[in-house]
């Protein structure tokens, strides 16, 4: 298992279906099975096409930026700046689990929306 690897096909996966093509993304990145924790969104990669399409066409402006990208063992995770309609701004951060074939099985992700007023001035990213 090649770690580097597998940080360079979590960005290209998540980029893929974000911009619009989910199908593309689960033909060239998942594996066999694909186990999904986001309560938003079907278990299995039926069930993530199928999301990432609704969100290609409810919200076709929406734009991502990768901040980090941190890999250990098995696991990759990404931690994203998100903008939608409406400058309506999130703080993402997601966790694939690899195969040892390379190939994503799992995902986990937090979402948080960025406050208009903070405590303090730091960025949430």
């Amino acid at each position: 298992m090649n770690l580097q690897e597998n940080k360079k096909k979590a960005i290209a996966f998540y980029k893929m279906a974000y911009e619009g093509n989910p199908q593309k993304a689960i033909e060239e990145f998942v594996g066999d099975d694909y186990i999904q924790h986001n309560p938003d969104v079907a278990d299995g990669t039926k069930g993530f096409i199928d999301y990432f399409e609704r969100m290609k066409d409810e919200y076709p402006e929406k734009s991502i930026k990768f901040v980090r990208c941190i890999g250990e063992g098995n696991l990759v995770a990404l931690h994203t700046h998100q903008i939608w309609p409406g400058n309506d701004q999130y703080v993402t951060m997601d966790f694939f689990r690899f195969d040892e074939n390379g190939k994503i099985v799992e995902h986990w992700d937090s979402i948080q929306q960025i406050p208009s007023e903070s405590a303090n001035p730091n960025t949430m990213y």
